[in-house]
């Protein structure tokens, strides 16, 4: 199920359990997960894309190893707030995922969540290299991050 709005996803998810999410590229997807109570979200692994249906099962393996509960799909908009063609490609993205999961899905605004990355793993010092190995779940921790905290002050207004 998409929900509409951070309040939507709220309403549609357990008490409990812990959310993937996701950074998607054209190449690859990167993979957050949070923890169980939903306060932290820490960088998972970086899927290389190939069809839907083989990343969509990859995603779903998560599901079953991690007991997830629901996915946040970071929405590329563009800096003036429109939705151009990546974005189209998330929210589709979204709706075929929706077909094979009961989960709850959100969009989350990731303006700037790569540049974040970026400059955190910067200021780690990391090397090139790993830079470009963990860039993607990174991005997708602090797109997952954005959402845990939104859902923490619904908790706790």
């Amino acid at each position: 199920m998409i929900c509409a709005d951070a309040e939507g996803f709220a309403a549609a998810l357990p008490p409990s359990g812990a959310l993937a999410g996701l950074d998607l590229g054209t190449r690859t997807i990167g993979v957050a997960l949070s923890d169980p109570r939903r306060r932290i979200a820490t960088p998972g692994s970086t899927i290389r894309r190939t069809r839907f249906t083989a990343d969509a099962q990859t995603l779903l393996g998560f599901v079953q190893a991690r007991g997830l509960v629901g996915f946040v799909i970071g929405l590329p908009v563009n800096m003036d707030g429109s939705e151009g063609p990546q974005a189209q490609s998330a929210r589709a993205f979204g709706r075929n995922l929706e077909r094979l999961t009961p989960l709850p899905i959100a969009f989350w605004d990731e303006r700037l969540s790569t540049v974040a990355a970026e400059r955190a793993l910067l200021e780690a010092d990391a090397s090139r290299k790993r830079r470009s190995q963990v860039i993607d779940s990174v991005a997708a921790a602090f797109i997952l991050q954005g959402m845990l905290d939104r859902l923490a002050r619904l908790e706790n207004p």
